[in-house]
This record gives structure tokens, C-alpha cells and sequence, in this order.
């Protein structure tokens, strides 16, 4: 019956640990003896290397030290957007580069762990997908760093497409809405003009747009140097820096953003409730910010 089983699990294309093993948001690669800029470079090219593409990249709270690079490939993108519910958001990765006293730490998102809470019940049909990008995206990478080593907290694998933090606490299926406009075209304008203009404080770090699916997601730096990513990041862990940027997205003409409780918490699930505490207006004052980029 056991061997039955294993066979069945394997034909439907799930890894014999899916529903047990506890996955850690962040994969690191190594440390570098080299400038953020210079890995930078190194793992731009590495990634392209593997036909990722750079969908953008910035200084999070405008430290020198630290460096996040956004990156996605097709085969994950093109699918991603078909998940109707907010799936695009599984589409971008990021890389992390953190200064550490004149070497340069090296982490990833973990595609298993972002897609398994992204595209929930349609994860089994991407298991594939994510499984050979992860792996090219080790290869790409192992020009930088040989460590893969997983950090950040664990959450069991079965329990990430229902993820929330604490009891009472937002899921996935609780997005902000920020606005509701006449049209896609409309919204998709508004937005960039106000990112274009840096207004309250942001910045345009990347956007992805379907045209044909009428879906738009954009990465956004906060930069307000009171309730910022400079304000709420060093509380929080800036080792998880990978986080960032913010993400709102546009599906036909409604624009939303996950619930800063839920987003937060997805990428910190180590933190304690006390830290989370001392970040208690964190998610209200991102819902403003976001919300400001629609008027």
C-alpha cells in the first residue's frame, strides 16, 4: 500500500516531502568577497544566463547596503497569470545583497515556498514548472555561491496555501482594495503617473504587465523616511531583505494589495509577536501609500 502510494505521489509530479516538510522563505547562496554592486552585476548576468529576465532592482530604503534584484522567467510568468485569483503575484522573484562588513550575503526568495501561498490549490499543477526553475535557477547561481542553505523561519508546506500568522490574523484571501476604476487602461495610467512622479515617497522598482489579461503588477519602494521601509525594516530583520519591494496589482480595473498582517507575516514567519507589535501601524501606513498612488 506505502509503495502504491509513493507511485501515485510521483505521478502526479508532487515531491515526496510536500506534505510534511516545512519550507523556509529564503534560500542563501553564500557570501561574497565583493561590493554589492559588483555581485550585482555578477548575478545579473548569471540569471540571464538561465534565460531569467530582470524585471528590475533597488537600494531598500535607499541603503547602499543593501540591494534587492526582481527577476522572472516565462515558463513561470506566462502560467502564473492564469491563476484568476491574484496568481501574477507567484510570477517575480527576488534576490537579496546585503553588505556584511565588506563581503556581500547573497539570498533568494524560495520559489516553492511564495508559489505554494500564491497559487494555492493550482500549486500541484505548477509543481513541475517550479521545480526545473528552481533548479536552473541553482545553476545560474552557482557561479556565486555553493551554500543553498534555507533561512528565514519554517512553515509547514501544507499549511502555506491557507497561510496566517496568528488566530484572527488575514489570509490570502483577504486583499486590500485600494481603488476601482473605469477601466484597465485607466488604472494601469494613473498608477504609473503617480509612481512616475514619486508621489508620497515611492518608487517604481518594477512592473509586469499582461496586456491581453488585463493584469499589472507593480513593485514599489516605500521610501518615507517616517513609516517606510527605512522606519519598519531594521525592526523587523533586514536579513529577510528579499521581502521587498511591496507589491499592489491591477486585475482589470480593480487594484489590490495583500494585507500588510498577511505579507508581512508570509515573509517573517519567525517573528515574534512582540516585534510585530513594535511595526503595529506598518500595514496601515503601506495601505495609504499604496492607496495615494490611485488618486
Amino acid at each position: 500500500m506505502n509503495k502504491l502510494i509513493y507511485v501515485v505521489i510521483l505521478s502526479l509530479g508532487i515531491s515526496t516531502y510536500s506534505f510534511t516538510q516545512e519550507l523556509a522563505p529564503y534560500i542563501k547562496v553564500g557570501t561574497v568577497n565583493a561590493s554589492v554592486e559588483e555581485v550585482s552585476k555578477s548575478v545579473m548576468e548569471a540569471l540571464k544566463s538561465e534565460e531569467f529576465f530582470i524585471l528590475g532592482s533597488y537600494n531598500p530604503a535607499k541603503k547602499k547596503n543593501l540591494k534587492v534584484i526582481v527577476f522572472s522567467r516565462a515558463d513561470l510568468s506566462s502560467r502564473a497569470v492564469k491563476v484568476i485569483d491574484r496568481g501574477a503575484l507567484a510570477a517575480p522573484m527576488k534576490i537579496g545583497l546585503i553588505d556584511s562588513e565588506g563581503n556581500t550575503e547573497v539570498s533568494y526568495t524560495n520559489p516553492e515556498y511564495l508559489t505554494r501561498a500564491y497559487l494555492r490549490d493550482n500549486f500541484t499543477s505548477f509543481s513541475s514548472t517550479i521545480s526545473d526553475f528552481h533548479k536552473d535557477l541553482k545553476s545560474a547561481l552557482s557561479s556565486i555561491g555553493n551554500e543553498f542553505t534555507p533561512f528565514g523561519g519554517t512553515v509547514k508546506a501544507d499549511k502555506l496555501k491557507n497561510y496566517h500568522y496568528k488566530i484572527m490574523m488575514p489570509y490570502f484571501t483577504d486583499p486590500v482594495e485600494l481603488a476601482e476604476f473605469d477601466s484597465f487602461e485607466q488604472g494601469l495610467n494613473i498608477v504609473r503617473s503617480n509612481l512616475k512622479s514619486a508621489k508620497g515617497n515611492t518608487r517604481l522598482v518594477y512592473e509586469l504587465v499582461y496586456d491581453n489579461a488585463k493584469v499589472a503588477v507593480f513593485g514599489v519602494g516605500l521610501f518615507d523616511p517616517e513609516d517606510g521601509e527605512g522606519h519598519f525594516l531594521p525592526k523587523i530583520g533586514e536579513g529577510h531583505v528579499a521581502a521587498l519591494p511591496y507589491e499592489i496589482i491591477l486585475q482589470d480595473n480593480v487594484l489590490t494589495m495583500l494585507h500588510g498582517k498577511y505579507r508581512i507575516a508570509l515573509h517573517w514567519p519567525d517573528l515574534t509577536m512582540g516585534t510585530f507589535m513594535k511595526i503595529m501601524s506598518t500595514p496601515g501606513d503601506i495601505k495609504d501609500s499604496m492607496k495615494g498612488l490611485t488618486e
